[in-house]
């Protein structure tokens, strides 16, 4: 950590959260198992970026394309969401860490969306971390809904008649009042986004690791920070436009 320029760290981080079958299945034992060992990097990377004081970490826990994995495993999931909702929220109350939920809550299992809410309205005055779950998650469903509310609103009168420009879209979006994320890491060496933040992710920087996410602890975190903070970031311009205004 010591290595790390805490005045060139990202804003936001965004993780696909990527491997805890394929860690299971490496150990011998079943995926629940390794779904288990993950919350604990959960755990790890949250308080991480909380000491780092990086002020948005958003986490994709559950897509809408999981739904079709076997039943036994989907009401797993659930149950250790409710179980981690109510294990991690002294903390999240202790350092004043505010939950979000991005997604979809129509589908969710109502016991567990009650707790997630519940969650949310307890932590929602904080401002130290703004810890972001995509649960029920699909990005080009969250486009889609996006684009339909803004439809009716339009129509209805509510909002001008007239294209929106992208940061007024933005608004209609899971992530309004957030900004885009800067770093997406994805582990268990993937390259593909699999329906994540789409929108959002147009300029971000992307970090792919072959580590499973139940072994993605502070170290690895870091590694993926010193990458990030090696990039030049130019949104379009050219190399010597940004070393131009970085002077």
């Amino acid at each position: 950590m010591d290595r790390l320029d805490l005045k060139k760290l990202p804003r936001h981080v965004a993780i696909i959260m990527d491997g805890n079958g394929r860690w299971a299945k490496l150990k011998l034992l079943n995926r629940i198992t390794g779904h288990q060992e993950g919350a604990g990097s959960v755990r790890e990377i949250v308080r991480c970026c909380r000491k780092l004081e990086i002020p948005y970490l958003t986490l994709y826990a559950f897509s809408k394309e999981n739904w079709q994995r076997p039943p036994h495993e989907v009401e797993a999931l659930w149950l250790l969401l409710k179980r981690f909702l109510k294990s991690e929220l002294p903390e999240l109350l202790e350092n004043g860490i505010r939950l979000r939920h991005l997604g979809d809550p129509q589908g969710i299992p109502p016991d567990v969306l009650e707790d997630l809410y519940s969650v949310q309205a307890q932590t929602a005055s904080f401002d130290k971390l703004i810890l972001s779950l995509a649960i029920n998650y699909g990005g080009r469903q969250e486009i889609v809904q996006a684009a339909w509310t803004y439809a009716r609103e339009m129509a209805g009168g509510a909002i001008p008649a007239q294209p929106p420009s992208p940061a007024d879209f933005a608004r209609y979006l899971y992530t309004s009042g957030m900004p885009d994320p800067d770093l997406i890491i994805r582990t268990g060496g993937e390259h593909r986004v699999s329906n994540f933040l789409l929108w959002q992710a147009a300029y971000s920087e992307f970090y792919i690791t072959n580590t499973l996410w139940p072994d993605f602890r502070e170290r690895e975190f870091i590694e993926a920070l010193l990458d990030f903070q090696g990039r030049e970031r130019r949104f379009g311009k050219t190399g010597d436009q940004v070393q131009e205004k970085a002077s």
